[in-house]
């Protein structure tokens, strides 16, 4: 917290000195970092962030799609947002408006991959919904997109345990060289072509841009990543890990 408060302090003074040269832009990722995983936002903490949203250039890049991102956080929310990136960039929003979306599609032979390795998962319980097409992406879930908390709390458990989605995302990849898989959330795997995650957003900022990206996935396998290592490679800005909703408005408290 002290660190990157200082670095605030260190942006504003270079924005006094230069004028606005350098503009912040905060950038959020939403399941396990603005809601709790598939769930909807906390009254009180939308409150504070509806403000900070008022107050600052701020973007969403979320792997679900519009649907349910305006579920998890309200519409007001959404279209207080200057941009959405729904299905990690592949789908993007500005409010109501449709600014693009990306319409690559599952090949039927990596579908098939996928539905094997459902088969095969020792995880004995089954909701329906275990491969979602998105734009330009696609969702598998062993347990489904259908559970319930609790029935996703359950699998969580279980992945904790034995890495599941960290094994088929590794075997995945190994298999299909043109894909890419990350797990994201708490039970999904996020699958897309090659350079279609979330890292495709930046191409949308300014030289003068500086990223601060929140989310909680920011390890290797996580679908945060390649939006973190960009930044960070390139040094356009900042990328906070959080642990849950409560540590990023805990985070946004300090600056």
């Amino acid at each position: 917290k002290l660190n990157y408060t200082l670095t605030n302090v260190i942006i504003v003074l270079v924005q006094v000195i230069y004028g606005e040269e350098f503009v912040n832009k905060f950038i959020f990722d939403v399941d396990g970092t603005l809601t709790p995983s598939r769930g909807e936002i906390d009254t009180e903490f939308r409150i504070f962030f509806n403000t900070f949203c008022r107050l600052n250039d701020v973007y969403l890049v979320t792997g679900s799609d519009k649907p349910k991102t305006v579920e998890q956080i309200t519409e007001k929310t959404y279209n207080l947002c200057k941009r959405v990136y729904n299905c990690s960039g592949c789908d993007v929003w500005e409010g109501e408006t449709h600014i693009r979306s990306d319409k690559w599609k599952i090949p039927l032979h990596v579908k098939s991959w996928l539905e094997d390795k459902l088969e095969e998962s020792s995880f004995p319980l089954r909701t329906g919904l275990h491969i979602e097409e998105r734009s330009g992406m696609v969702n598998f879930s062993v347990v489904g997109r259908n559970a319930s908390l609790y029935e996703r709390k359950q699998y969580a458990d279980f992945d904790k345990q034995v890495g599941e989605r960290n094994i088929i995302a590794d075997l995945f990849n190994k298999e299909f060289s043109k894909l890419i898989a990350r797990p994201g959330g708490e039970t999904g795997i996020d699958i897309s072509p090659k350079g279609a995650d979330k890292s495709q957003i930046v191409n949308d900022f300014n030289p003068n841009d500086v990223l601060h990206f929140y989310g909680d996935r920011m390890d290797t396998m996580g679908n945060d990543y390649p939006l973190k290592k960009v930044i960070i490679d390139n040094d356009l800005g900042f990328a906070i890990a959080v642990d849950g909703w409560k540590d990023t408005w805990s985070k946004l408290k300090c600056i």
